[in-house]
């Protein structure tokens, strides 16, 4: 999707989704589906937190199983050891939860399979269908062939005898890493590389973070995935496209291996979107050299560095839903998931009036030691959201921006001598000067107002020609820090593979502005509420260095819509 491409709605997505189409054809053709409940998997890596990407594919794992009222499992591939940790099982679980899915009491580990999959590995070999081989990495590189010619392995005719032996030897850690692998024997010379005799397990003295230290060889993914799904009773294997050249090996170990179901392996496009990376190497190398505050950084684009940012679920999972599932790589534009955030906040937020960059306003004929109030709607696309005071002074703040001392044409905000304009739900006030330090710097701007335009509106009806500015009041405003985020990288494609992605980074992707001012209820609000910040944009309270007396905004959305529909 691009940005001049009318964005899909559910209704158009659902006609778009092949993927229910073949399901729809298994279940009426029967077979070997006959009878059973539509069983899906999310099989996240455990090695980093789950972002934006990833939760294409949870949504599709998770809502196909809902759309079909089947199941869904959730299970850690954990089958490397090498960059696995617990924290990212506890922050997976985490975030599919936010995102309001569940996998009740199917959690599973692919090291649950262990075991198994060594059984299953023994079994090939016994059936002349694995050997073990003793290339060096270098020398299967050297070995794998190309087009024209096919792969070869000294190994291959190795007697059946003779690799269970050495397999065995394996697993007991009688020989150093790299120094054997257990290979499938399937074909050398197959127009697909990953029937080449690929490899089953690797030896890798590694500490698991489940299995310790009683394991020192490790299945690769590609013979471990369909037989985790086997065991599970999984009915579809929701992969993405990169995997549609590995189906065959998916489906030879499948069939050559004893196990108690056969399940099918459907491919879709990964989700890519301009402006961001993906990959979780190099996000991990973000958080590891500091270049950022850590996983949950709001520029992130990991669903929890979302959700600290102030995305909601609903925006996410209508994000997904809209782009669709397609068998065709494609980008999409970040500013169609900005706008799918706008939307949802359009319509949740609360409404408060907070001023960035402030500066005081004095209306010179406003009586001294008075205050008033005025109701305010909350949201007013939710009257069930009440109305709120606010309060109203001789000495306000509004944003600097909005005074200019020589305006520039067609400025129709504060500047002496200017057009009446509207305090927002407050009063019409006219600029009549400014006072600065020594500095010449703007240090208060002087105005009077109209006592007979309460609520914004005139007596005498006339039309008002200045824009309505908001403000707080400076006798009741509280302090807060805003962090005004922006897109972590400046280059719409940083992820490409010519490129190096740190010489990407936008220089300018945070803002952090001390000394704003805001609604004094709002010392009270609590994370992780979102607000309108009026004709500054969303802005939600950190959930991690926000506390009461210390209050900091972060900026997840500007106000103007840029997705072109």
């Amino acid at each position: 999707m691009t940005a001049e491409s009318k964005p899909l709605i559910p209704d158009e997505a659902e006609s778009k989704n092949f993927i229910h189409q073949f399901i729809d054809e298994d279940i009426a053709q029967g077979g070997r589906f006959q009878g059973m409940a539509v069983h899906t998997r999310f099989p996240p890596e455990p090695n980093g937190y789950l972002h934006i990407g990833h939760c294409k594919a949870l949504c599709i794992d998770f809502g196909t199983a809902e759309k079909y009222g089947g199941l869904c499992n959730l299970r850690m591939d954990d089958t490397n050891p090498s960059k696995e940790d617990v924290e990212y099982v506890e922050a997976i679980q985490e975030d599919i939860h936010w995102l309001g899915f569940d996998w009740g009491d199917r959690f599973f580990y692919a090291s649950d399979y262990f075991e198994k999959m060594y059984e299953c590995a023994q079994g090939l070999i016994q059936k002349g269908l694995a050997y073990v081989c003793e290339l060096t990495p270098d020398q299967c590189r050297e070995y794998r062939g190309d087009v024209n010619t096919p792969a070869r392995s000294p190994y291959r005719d190795r007697p059946a005898a003779e690799s269970l032996e050495l397999f065995s030897r394996m697993r007991a850690g009688e020989f150093p890493n790299g120094a054997m692998t257990l290979r499938a024997k399937i074909d050398l010379a197959s127009g697909n590389f990953n029937m080449r005799d690929p490899v089953l397990y690797r030896i890798n003295h590694a500490h698991h973070h489940r299995q310790g230290d009683k394991w020192c060889i490790y299945p690769m993914y590609d013979f471990a995935h369909p037989i985790e799904d086997a065991l599970e009773g999984i009915t579809h294997s929701l992969c993405s496209l990169e995997f549609e050249d590995h189906r065959p090996l998916y489906d030879w170990v499948i069939a050559n291996c004893d196990l108690p179901a056969k399940p099918r392996q459907i491919e879709f496009a990964r989700l890519g979107i301009n402006y961001t990376v993906m990959s979780k190497r190099k996000l991990r190398a973000l958080v590891e050299d500091g270049k950022v505050s850590g996983w949950d950084d709001p520029r992130m684009p990991t669903l929890s560095g979302l959700r600290r940012r102030g995305y909601t679920p609903a925006a996410i999972r209508n994000f997904c839903e809209r782009i669709g599932v397609a068998k065709a790589s494609s980008t999409v534009e970040f500013s169609f998931l900005e706008h799918c955030l706008r939307e949802d906040l359009n319509e949740t937020a609360q409404r408060v009036m907070a001023v960035v960059r402030p500066v005081k306003l004095t209306i010179t004929n406003y009586p001294e030691g008075q205050s008033e109030t005025f109701e305010v709607e909350n949201n007013p696309n939710r009257p069930e959201d009440g109305t709120r005071q606010i309060t109203f002074s001789r000495e306000l703040y509004v944003e600097a921006e909005d005074f200019l001392e020589e305006p520039v044409p067609k400025y129709k905000r504060l500047y002496p001598g200017g057009p009446e304009c509207r305090l927002k739900g407050a009063y019409l006030i006219t600029c009549t000067g400014c006072r600065k330090d020594e500095a010449g710097h703007v240090v208060e701007i002087l105005a009077t107002y109209d006592p007979d335009s309460r609520g914004g509106n005139p007596a005498d009806g006339r039309k008002v020609k200045g824009a309505t500015i908001h403000w707080v009041d400076a006798a009741t405003a509280v302090n807060a820090e805003c962090r005004l985020y922006d897109n972590l990288f400046d280059d719409p494609a940083p992820d490409a593979a010519d490129k190096d992605f740190l010489t990407c980074m936008a220089p300018g992707s945070l803002e952090t502005v001390t000394g704003c001012k805001v609604e004094a209820w709002l010392r009270d609000a609590a994370a992780p509420a979102s607000f309108q910040f009026m004709r500054v944009g969303y802005f939600c309270l950190d959930s991690k260095d926000s506390r009461p007396g210390h209050l900091i905004f972060n900026r997840s959305v500007g106000l103007k819509d840029s997705f072109k529909r």
